[in-house]
């Protein structure tokens, strides 16, 4: 693969000793980025859980406006992502009066995206009057996501500000402030669902209105934090007021919303094969759902480095250093892939210890461990794509990666899952008997090795042109 040569070139070269060096600062800029990311997906799990002791129906109506709100807020992470490049070449320049207007307009922008996506979020739980649910199943969904829904402008501010300050390398107040939410969540929870200390007895509802509260308290969290800290003092953007200015917000958005249809399409890909594995009955869901979750939780570690390399890269360009940047790149992705091959061995050996960690049920755990085991083979081309990725837009190319993950998801994976996961009578080529969810996790594995590969060449293909126009 064109990652493994390039770090290969960098070893021969005889600079051992600065990939260490790129090594040790991405995972310092990177290790708090995963912590807080594993406590911010531990918010949603303990909504889920607390609501299932509540009971079958608050379970059933919090997980499908879980489902929702994950969809728009992983969006959301995507749009709002344009802050990082753009303030990250400022740091690398020492352009630091330039920061404040930019991060003005992305709150701007964020406040603008926000409503939309709140007005999408509230039109997208429709879906529940057609699905057959039970009044109050329905009923609770709805009134989750309406209620969640007034928190996402405040969400997206937050993921404004989370960028400005892991591009300025503060990382560790986003690990501080998602652990005291992922607590706080907690907390709220138990007093809304079960009525403790004089709470009104909420059930499932009670999980909503903490998310709304969690959010909140992120952001102003993330504010408080960074007034009191020297290290915003240069770039405080709140020192004065700005009317939005087009031209700017229209630059975010340019590199922003490509980054947001991608997560788009992947977050929704597997919402797609969650529907379409469900004939297959409980036992498909449930194993396909273990092995979701499991991978979700491994991802965390090559989305946080991707945050840690998009920062490094920006800032080296930002200094007028191609040469750093292409490095830091090629150190990431290598370093990603280490990272990749510990978690796919681990998956191999362990998972039918994991899969029984998820459920009692031998027959779901059984068909849990085969998934895990594909879970494990994609690892490194998981890892590959999501680093080269974040290379790619520090250098601020975010079209080109989106056309290539939408290939790989919708024009791959998608069409090939359907084949082999249903295999339809009409389809000539199809197994003679549908594959259910190891069909469709199979072509999440061709999926991802094409993302890898298609990625792999643009990241040289951009780092090189980036050193020819030098």
């Amino acid at each position: 693969m064109p990652t493994l040569s390039n770090f290969r070139r960098l070893l021969s070269a005889g600079e051992r000793a600065k990939v260490h060096t790129e090594s040790r600062a991405l995972w310092l800029l990177a290790w708090p980025i995963l912590i807080g990311q594993l406590a911010n997906v531990g918010m949603s799990v303990v909504d889920v859980a607390m609501a299932g002791h509540a009971s079958a129906q608050d379970l059933a109506g919090v997980s499908l406006g879980v489902s929702i709100w994950n969809i728009v807020i992983i969006t959301l992470m995507g749009v709002m992502m344009s802050i990082n490049p753009i303030v990250s070449h400022h740091v690398g320049a020492q352009a630091f009066s330039q920061v404040p207007h930019v991060v003005r307009q992305a709150l701007w922008k964020a406040l603008g995206v926000g409503v939309i996506a709140a007005l999408a979020a509230n039109l997208s739980s429709l879906v529940f009057d057609h699905l057959g649910l039970e009044p109050a199943v329905r009923d609770m969904a709805k009134d989750f996501v309406l209620i969640t829904s007034l928190a996402i402008p405040a969400f997206a501010c937050y993921r404004v500000l989370y960028g400005y300050s892991a591009s300025l390398n503060q990382t560790k107040p986003l690990m501080v402030i998602a652990i005291g939410a992922l607590l706080f969540n907690m907390l709220v929870n138990w007093l809304l669902i079960f009525g403790n200390w004089g709470f009104p007895r909420l059930g499932g509802l009670g999980c909503a209105w903490s998310t709304l509260l969690c959010v909140w308290f992120n952001l102003l969290g993330l504010l408080w934090w960074m007034r009191r800290a020297k290290a915003y003092q240069s770039t405080w953007p709140f020192d004065r007021f700005e009317w939005p200015h087009w031209p700017q917000i229209r630059s975010l958005l340019h590199l922003g919303l490509p980054i947001g249809v991608t997560y788009f399409a992947e977050t929704s890909a597997f919402s797609v094969i969650a529907l379409l594995v469900a004939k297959f009955g409980n036992t498909q869901i449930a194993a396909h759902q273990i092995a979701l979750n499991f991978s979700s939780l491994v991802f965390m570690v090559p989305l946080s480095l991707g945050v840690a390399i998009m920062t490094r890269v920006s800032q080296s360009l930002g200094a007028g250093d191609p040469v750093a940047a292409r490095f830091r790149a090629w150190v990431g992705v290598g370093m990603s892939l280490m990272c990749a091959a510990l978690a796919a061995t681990f998956m191999a050996l362990f998972k039918h210890q994991i899969a029984a960690a998820y459920t009692n049920d031998v027959a779901v755990a059984a068909v849990a461990a085969q998934l895990l085991f594909l879970v494990a083979i994609f690892q490194l081309s998981d890892a590959t794509q999501v680093a080269t990725s974040s290379a790619i837009r520090g250098y601020k190319v975010t079209r080109s990666p989106m056309l290539i993950q939408l290939t790989a998801f919708w024009v791959f994976s998608l069409p090939l899952g359907y084949a082999l996961g249903l295999a339809p009578a009409w389809l000539s080529w199809a197994p003679a008997q549908p594959l259910a969810a190891e069909g469709f996790w199979l072509a999440l594995v061709v999926g991802l090795t094409v993302a890898a590969v298609g990625l792999s060449a643009l990241l040289r293909y951009v780092a090189r042109q980036r050193l020819d126009r030098l």
